[in-house]
This record gives C-alpha cells, sequence and structure tokens, in this order.
C-alpha cells in the first residue's frame, strides 16, 4: 500500500521551505521583543516618563536649594546685622522709637469703602448715588 504523492512529499516540502520558517520564526521573536521593549516595565515609554520625573524633582530641588539659601542669609543678617533687626522688630512686632508716632489705617473698611465706590460708579456711569434704605 502506497501513499499518495502529497502525503508523501510533505517532508520534501518542509526540508525545502526551512529557511522561510526559520525567517518568520526570528521576525516573530523579533516583535516579541521589540513590543516587550517598548512595552515592558522597565520599557522606554516608562523611561521617558522617568525622565521627565527626573527633570522636575531636579528643577524643585535646584528652586528649594536657592530658597535655603536665602533663608540663610536672612538668618546670618538677623544674627550680625542691626539694622535687619530693627527693620524685623518694627514691621513684626510693631516696635517705635521714642518720640514715633505710628499712624495705622484700617485695611478692611478702606478696601471694602473703595470696591463699594467702583462698583456704584459703574452702575450709575459716575452719578451720585443716594445711599439705600434699609
Amino acid at each position: 500500500m502506497e501513499l499518495p504523492r502529497i502525503v508523501r512529499d510533505i517532508p520534501y516540502w518542509f526540508f525545502r521551505m526551512r529557511r522561510r520558517f526559520a525567517t518568520a520564526l526570528v521576525g516573530a521573536a523579533a516583535c516579541v521583543l521589540l513590543a516587550h521593549v517598548v512595552l515592558g516595565a522597565n520599557g522606554i515609554a516608562v523611561y521617558l516618563k522617568k525622565r521627565d520625573e527626573n527633570k522636575q524633582l531636579n528643577h524643585q530641588i535646584q528652586t528649594l536649594q536657592d530658597q535655603n539659601s536665602k533663608l540663610e542669609k536672612n538668618i546670618d543678617s538677623l544674627k550680625h546685622d542691626p539694622q535687619a533687626i530693627e527693620k524685623e522688630a518694627r514691621t513684626q512686632l510693631k516696635y517705635v522709637k521714642p518720640g514715633e508716632i505710628v499712624y495705622t489705617l484700617p485695611e478692611d473698611k478702606t478696601k471694602q469703602s473703595a470696591t463699594q465706590t467702583a462698583q456704584n460708579d459703574k452702575k450709575t456711569d459716575g452719578a451720585a448715588v443716594p445711599p439705600a434704605k434699609k
């Protein structure tokens, strides 16, 4: 009993096509490797995100170092400079020299009245407005 020719030629066909199969297999492996490099846990997308985060953190570090150096200069001036000490005492503690008179204006009322005046001027195009009755 002899096998049909198609069945008999299958091993020879695989033998002749081995290079094409090998090329296809290597191409598929390359595609899988490329996908892993780009999309993997340590892939290029993650690398780019981490690089941007690193730039932001370095900028933040530089800003904080600049701020720290300014504060250190301020501390040094408060320890050794009498004019800086006097300035801070006058602004924060409201100290005055003997014989000086300090005038303070209520900030909230002046801001409100200026705002209300501006709003009333807009409503009436600058004409005088009688006070509202309560």
